[in-house]
C-alpha cells in the first residue's frame, strides 16, 4: 500500500515526545492504491515512519475510541 501521499497527524497532547502514533485517512485524493480503502484509518509508529501501517475500519476505530473514553483499557501509562 503506497502511503507516501497521505497526510499523517498525531495528537496535540503528545507534544514533541517520541512515543506517538500517527493517523491518516485513506481519502479519494490519495494514491490509486488507496482508493480501494476509502474510509479506512491508517495508523503508524511516529518513530518508524517507513515501517508497517495498520489499517482499521470505521466501526473498529469507533469502538476503540469509545473504549479509551470509557476507561475500558485502564489508565494510560
Amino acid at each position: 500500500m503506497d502511503v507516501s501521499h497521505v497526510v499523517w497527524r498525531k495528537s496535540s497532547y503528545s507534544g514533541d515526545g517520541p512515543n506517538c502514533l500517527q493517523v491518516a485517512s485513506a481519502w479519494e485524493e490519495a494514491s490509486a492504491d488507496l482508493r480501494d480503502h476509502l474510509g479506512v484509518l491508517l495508523i503508524r509508529d511516529s518513530k518508524v515512519t517507513g515501517g508497517p501501517v495498520l489499517t482499521v475500519g470505521p466501526c473498529a476505530w469507533a469502538a476503540f475510541r469509545a473504549g479509551v473514553q470509557s476507561g475500558a483499557f485502564g489508565d494510560p501509562v
